[in-house]
């Protein structure tokens, strides 16, 4: 029994890898073989016809060396080529489920497109936190630019150069080349060569280097607990220590007053305990005792307010 014959007799899922590394994959798949003209034809119109998921199965297996060989154009993009080959294989089995053989083409020419746009999206959704391209032009710029990038040496004799390495020579060439406007090469260029900040610094606790964003990008002005100590803190300094005072009698709220909440003229504060003592003719140690007595009354105030 020839190869061929295997597949096309054989449970296609039984031809599945079974996991393992990347490499252990791509081996597997380059060994299962591929489908003649005839049989491609021959399983595609069962498919079509009759829904048999056994042709879509061996369809879909024969062409899964094709999804490998795309994913390998797209590892400069710094994702991984599993996940590539992933999303690769999930445009391989939309182009099957549409693939109609009697468009005299094979499913290898059709399948490419299908396979690029999955993982065109894949690539365009992870490559960054905000994404990067959003209109077709812009997609169209970022497949493209850096591919063109490695091919413009640039002029030596160009003096005049642009954004990240960009000459404006280059910049032109590039517009023209992909039929788009010079201000949106700049744009991608400058967001391709961005990068991801993290608002937050790592969890290590030797970690050196600049603040985080979460540092110096935090509102602490409208943050709630900070709202309402700023709140309490004014009420404290108006209203709250009126109130306070106000449960004192006459004697001990001019001592508080005098002591702590009046300055004297050469703005050394406010008077001594002995300067009270002589204005109510008793000791220092009186007056002392006078103003603790005030203050636990004037604590207890305000702590009965806050509660209440």
């Amino acid at each position: 029994m020839t190869a061929a014959t295997a597949l096309t007799t054989r449970d296609p899922w039984t031809l599945v890898p079974s996991l393992g590394n990347l490499d252990a994959y791509i081996r597997a798949v380059q060994d299962i073989p591929m489908l003649k003209v005839e049989e491609e034809q021959d399983l595609a119109r069962k498919l079509r016809s009759e829904g048999d998921v056994q042709a879509a199965g061996r369809l879909v297996l024969s062409h899964l060396r094709l999804v490998v060989s795309i994913s390998r154009q797209y590892v400069g993009y710094g994702l991984p080529q599993g996940d590539l080959i992933q999303e690769g294989n999930v445009g391989l089995m939309k182009a099957v489920k549409r693939f109609d053989p009697d468009q005299g083409v094979r499913l290898v020419s059709y399948a490419m497109h299908w396979i690029k746009a999955e993982i065109h999206e894949y690539i365009l959704k992870n490559w960054r936190m905000v994404k990067v391209a959003t209109t077709k032009a812009q997609r169209k710029l970022f497949f493209n630019l850096r591919s063109l990038k490695h091919q413009y040496k640039g002029d030596a004799d160009d003096a005049h150069v642009g954004r990240m390495g960009f000459s404006e020579s280059e910049i032109q060439r590039v517009a023209h080349e992909l039929d788009v406007r010079p201000e949106d090469v700049i744009e991608m260029e400058t967001r391709m060569s961005g990068g991801d900040v993290a608002l937050e610094a790592p969890a290590d606790d030797d970690h050196e280097g600049p603040a985080a964003p979460m540092a110096y990008l935090s509102d602490d002005a409208h943050e709630p607990t900070r709202v309402i100590e700023a709140h309490h803190r004014d009420w404290l300094a108006s209203d709250g220590i009126t109130h306070a005072l106000n449960q004192l009698d006459d004697r001990s709220r001019r001592i508080v007053e005098e002591r702590w909440l009046k300055v004297n003229d050469n703005g050394s504060g406010g008077m001594t305990l002995h300067d009270l003592a002589a204005n109510y003719g008793v000791s220092a140690e009186r007056i002392r005792q006078i103003e603790v007595a005030a203050m636990k009354k004037m604590r207890k105030a305000l702590s009965e307010t806050e509660t209440a």
